[in-house]
Formats: C-alpha cells, sequence, structure tokens
C-alpha cells in the first residue's frame, strides 16, 4: 500500500473512532441525565402544589416519572400523589385526558385532608370547572380548606359569603382567619383589606369584634 493512501486510511479510520467514542460519551451522558431525575418527596410535591409548579415540573422532567406517579396515587395512596395524578389526568399531562378520573383523585386526596385538593374542588365547583357549578359544594370544600390554613380558599369563601352565598354561621370565622392572614403580596393584602370591610357590613358588631382575635386564642 503507497504511503499516502495508508495515511488516509489511518485518517478515516481515526474519525470513525472519534465520533463513535463522542457517541459513547454522549449516550452516557444521557443516560445520567435521566437517572438524575429523582422521585419528589412528600414535602416537596405538596410545596410545589402551594407554588400551582406540579404540572410544569412534571413536563420540564420530561414525563420520566408517570409510572412512580401513578403507582404512589393509585396503589399507595399518598394524597399528594393522588392529586398530582388527578391534575395530570384532568389535563391531559404526559398522558391522554381522562377528566373524570382525574376528578376522582382529586376527590380522594380530598377524603385524606389535603388542602391544595380541597381548594381545588372548591374553585371548580364555583367556576363550573370540569364539574357543574354548584356553589353550595363549593363552600362545603372550600371551608375545609380554610379550617386548614389555606388562604386562597379562606379568600374564594370569603367572595362567596359576600355575594350571598353559604351561611351567616360561618362568617365570623372566615372574618378571624383572613384578619389575622399574613402576606407581602401588595395586591392580596388590598383583596383582604376590601373583602374585610366587605364582611363587617354582613356582621354584627359583637361579631366582628370575636373576629378580630389572635389565631392563638
Amino acid at each position: 500500500m503507497k504511503p499516502f493512501r495508508y495515511f488516509n486510511s489511518l485518517k478515516r479510520t481515526t474519525v470513525l473512532l472519534s465520533g463513535l467514542v463522542l457517541g459513547c460519551l454522549s449516550l452516557s451522558a444521557q443516560a445520567q441525565d435521566v437517572r438524575a431525575v429523582q422521585l419528589y418527596s412528600q414535602d416537596e410535591l405538596i410545596m410545589m402544589i402551594n407554588k400551582n409548579e406540579h404540572l410544569d415540573r412534571v413536563v420540564l422532567d420530561r414525563c420520566q416519572l408517570v409510572q412512580d406517579i401513578e403507582a404512589r396515587a393509585e396503589v399507595l395512596n399518598v394524597p399528594a400523589y393522588q392529586f398530582l395524578w388527578g391534575d395530570m389526568l384532568a389535563w391531559g399531562v404526559c398522558v391522554e385526558a381522562e377528566p373524570a378520573r382525574g376528578v376522582s383523585f382529586m376527590r380522594a386526596a380530598a377524603d385524606q385532608g389535603l388542602p391544595a385538593a380541597l381548594e381545588q374542588l372548591g374553585r371548580y365547583y364555583a367556576n363550573g370547572t370540569l364539574v357543574q357549578e354548584d356553589k353550595s359544594r363549593a363552600v362545603v370544600f372550600l371551608r375545609e380548606a380554610s379550617a386548614l390554613g389555606n388562604m386562597k380558599a379562606q379568600m374564594q369563601l370569603a367572595d362567596l359569603f359576600i355575594a350571598g352565598y353559604g351561611s351567616p354561621y360561618d362568617y365570623q370565622d372566615t372574618y378571624h382567619w383572613l384578619y389575622n392572614a399574613i402576606t407581602d403580596d401588595k395586591d392580596v393584602h388590598a383583596r383582604i383589606a376590601n373583602q374585610l370591610a366587605a364582611l363587617e357590613k354582613l356582621m354584627h358588631p359583637k361579631a366582628v369584634k370575636a373576629a378580630r382575635q389572635p389565631l392563638d386564642s
């Protein structure tokens, strides 16, 4: 073989081997990237749910945890995972949309006392989202979520009361929760102030005075 032919052959072989090595390194990096996606802890998931970031996170993780999420919702009955799985099914995130099944898993999470599930079901019934609008049922779910300290539920409950839904017997508790609410969001702070003023017009002055007691009293 002539030297220049040998050299060209050796060069092609070197390029080919380099490509194979780079390809293997790329596949290895991808495999490590796949393994890097860890299942969320209960506390981490609840934090994501409260920030309304749970569905975005599932998509960001390239839908790799669908089977694990399903197992923890359907087999282990973990409330936060029931809620996440329900939301995924309801809106077709990483799975085929099945709104009826999705709402059923939200209910399962609510039955176990997950505030976010109670709040979301209350909001859905108040607005007629996925379910038929039912203000009375909305009040029930929002009342339970409010008692567990969910501020979004407390504000929505106040809006329903101000609009004439619910029982006047619940006004004092709602006023009490909102009066003691703490937020650094100026818009939320202003909304609560307006709600308190509106509730005061529906309450006896003695009830307002009692509702202004600290939360731990």
